[in-house]
Parts: C-alpha cells; structure tokens; sequence
C-alpha cells in the first residue's frame, strides 16, 4: 500500500515536473517570437550584408547557449533572448521583400504557421511512438533540400520554387513533432532555453517556407 502511494507521488511529482517545463519553455518561445519581431520591424530597411552579419551573430548565440545551458540559467536565457532579436534582424529584409510584394501574404502565413505548429506540435506531444528515427531522417532530407534550393538559383525549374516550399513543410512537420515529444519526455527544468530555441527555428522556418508559398500565388 505504501508502495502504491509513492509511485503515485512520484508520477504525480513528474507530471507537474513535466507541466512546469511545458509552460516554462513556451513562455520562452513566446518572449523569443516577440524579439524576432522587434528585430524584424527595427531591421526593414538594413541591407542584405547587414542581414548575414545578423545572421552568424545570431548563430553564435545558439552555440553559446549550448555551452551556457548546463553552467547558467541566466546565462542561457539572455543568449535566447539575443538570438531572437538578431535573427529577427537577420531576416528583416527577406519579410520586408515579401511584405512589400504582398502585405496580405504575412499575415496569411502567420495564421497558416498557428495551425500548422499546434497540430503537428500536439500530435507530436501526444503520440508514444518514438519519433527519433523521423527526426535523423528530416535531418538529411534538410541537407538534400539544401542542395535542391542552392540548384535552383543556377537552374529554373518550372514550380520549383513552389516544391521546395512544399519539402520544407513537410521536412519542419516531423521536426516540430519531434521538438514537442523531446519537450513531454524532458524533466530537466534546464533545458528550456534550448528546447525553446529548437521550437522556435521550427516555427520561423515554416514562417518563411508559408510566406513564400502565399507570395508566390500572387505572382501567379
């Protein structure tokens, strides 16, 4: 009886482990998405140098996060928090680009990215199937949609752009249910930045691949 009582407070005690890290990291995300957008609107008329310059800084933030995750919190949250302010600067120009093609086409993919990330997010948090082996698989299919979009730029395919964008979905659909079921199994209340992180470049990834997808229907 004993016995019984204490694997139940310990399921319980995981559980709320486990709530504590859900709401913890969404809430990063969320304050994350909110710098990305600042640094979006403050960097609309940066240039494309400035852009990439943006870009490696903000890279170099996900790898000090790695390094900062397991020595300090505080640490770890302000690299995040940087992160989204440069990659928001890092892609201003190509948001800028499309928003002046097209202002509808933004707003379109961020209702399309919503739904997009809560249903593959929550299937991913739901299923008990192991989805690592799904994940190492979008990993080179990633690499080869790499090279795929590096062709396009020295060779026109008719309706390639729109294929690419397509792959990308689908490719960012297995990693966002990945990135949710690592974000169910975790206990570690330390690894929210970089889950938070990983949830995030999902999100902004399928952003971009929607933009160009409703932009390109206008160009139709």
């Amino acid at each position: 009886m004993t016995q019984t009582v204490a694997y139940r407070q310990m399921g319980t005690a995981a559980r709320g482990q486990a709530n504590a890290l859900f709401a913890q990291t969404m809430g990063y995300v969320a304050i994350t998405a909110a710098l990305f957008a600042l640094g979006a609107w403050l960097g609309r008329n940066l240039t494309g140098g400035v852009g990439i310059v943006a870009f490696i800084a903000a890279f170099a933030c996900l790898i000090g996060m790695r390094f900062a995750a397991s020595r300090s919190a505080q640490l770890s949250v302000g690299l995040l928090g940087a992160f989204g302010l440069l990659i928001g600067l890092a892609v201003a120009p190509t948001v800028a680009y499309y928003g002046s093609m097209d202002p509808r086409a933004l707003w379109q993919a961020g209702g399309a990215t919503a739904l997009f990330i809560a249903g593959f997010g929550a299937a991913g948090y739901a299923t008990r199937r192991d989805l690592t082996a799904i994940a190492r698989a979008c990993f080179w299919a990633l690499l080869a949609l790499i090279v795929f979009g590096i062709v396009l730029i020295f060779v026109h395919i008719p309706g390639g752009a729109l294929v690419y964008s397509v792959l990308g979905l689908v490719i960012f659909a297995g990693f966002t249910m990945f990135d949710f079921q690592r974000l169910r199994h975790s206990a570690d209340i330390s690894s929210a930045p970089l889950l938070a992180a990983s949830i995030f470049l999902d999100i902004l990834n399928v952003f971009l691949f929607f933009l160009a997808i409703f932009s390109g229907q206008e160009e139709r």
